[in-house]
């Protein structure tokens, strides 16, 4: 079995990330985590610039298993280990994939800008790494052992079709040209019509997009590739009885339908797979967004047809 990292932005001792390492534990899964001390809930891409961060081993029997607390932030961690850390720490092991989460609460929608866990996920597609980030769509832990399960069918069906050793971790080199990435300012062509699976299969695994996994309570056990949806936090301040302090919380939230958003896909009980882009707009190694949308039309069954292991590579 080929070794995960994980990490997350509830601190390495949240349930939700345990209980996800046992449970990859117990079908064969080697994994090292590197998570932070404290919890990071949206701190977004924060890094902790020039301040030396603690790093504690955490003791763990079991075979397989490495565990790193690390005192920063959800991206710290994913720096620390994939720039040096892992090598320093556990000489050997290279991870095949990266998975941020399972977290409590629901990443949807604009949370993508907020969120520690997306954050991190993103991070490690930087370093090249193919990554996903996973969600629990409910601040209630009760009944969150079904997004394990959903989050370990999501990374078995990642490990599927990855490569065994990542080709392109810390990006030793860099193909601006190649067929899954944008081709702006000219827009004219489409490099990747001849092969899209094969082009969205290498696009993940150099870590040029990322997959954020929400799932809802009441999950009923389908998925949907999605893209963000609209959602929109109302009276997000309560002021102190002084106005001398206030709390951000939304009072509620109004949501706008999208067709095959990641929030109406939640809505119904349907677990979202969004293909998100690790770059942004106007960067070289930016996703070709017409890429991303026939990926969408043509993911019929669920997930997203590229991650399909019968489907046939072009």
């Amino acid at each position: 079995m080929a070794w995960i990292l994980l990490t997350n932005d509830d601190g390495i001792k949240a349930d939700s990330l345990q209980d996800l390492v046992s449970a990859l534990y117990e079908k064969g899964h080697k994994c090292v985590v590197f998570a932070p001390s404290e919890n990071n809930s949206a701190v977004s891409m924060k890094i902790s610039l020039g301040k030396p961060l603690t790093v504690t081993r955490i003791e763990d029997e079991r075979e397989g298993i490495h565990q790193f607390s690390i005192g920063g932030t959800p991206c710290d961690c994913v720096i620390a280990a994939l720039d040096g850390g892992l090598q320093k720490l556990v000489p050997g092991v290279i991870p095949k994939l990266v998975v941020s989460g399972v977290n409590l609460g629901p990443n949807l929608s604009q949370d993508a800008y907020h969120s520690g866990t997306i954050a991190a996920a993103r991070e490690a597609g930087m370093y090249g790494m193919p990554a996903i980030a996973s969600s629990w769509s409910s601040f209630d832990p009760e009944g969150m052992e079904i997004a394990i399960d959903a989050t370990i069918q999501l990374i078995e069906s990642a490990l599927a079709i990855l490569p065994d050793e990542p080709a392109n971790l810390n990006r030793p080199h860099v193909d601006v040209h190649a067929p899954h990435l944008t081709s702006w300012p000219d827009e004219s062509q489409r490099k990747w019509e001849d092969g899209p699976i094969n082009a969205l299969r290498k696009s993940f695994a150099a870590g040029e997009i990322l997959l954020n996994l929400n799932v809802p309570r009441g999950w009923n056990g389908s998925f949907a590739t999605t893209r963000l949806g609209m959602r929109w936090y109302r009276r997000a301040i309560t002021f102190s009885n002084d106005t001398s302090t206030f709390q951000l919380g939304a009072a509620r939230i109004d949501v706008d339908e999208v067709d095959r958003g990641d929030v109406d896909s939640d809505i119904v009980g349907v677990a979202s797979v969004t293909c998100m882009p690790s770059w942004p707009q106007t960067h070289p190694l930016e996703m070709d967004m017409s890429l991303l949308a026939w990926s969408l039309e043509n993911s019929k069954s669920g997930l997203p047809i590229w991650l399909e292991s019968t489907t046939i590579q072009d």
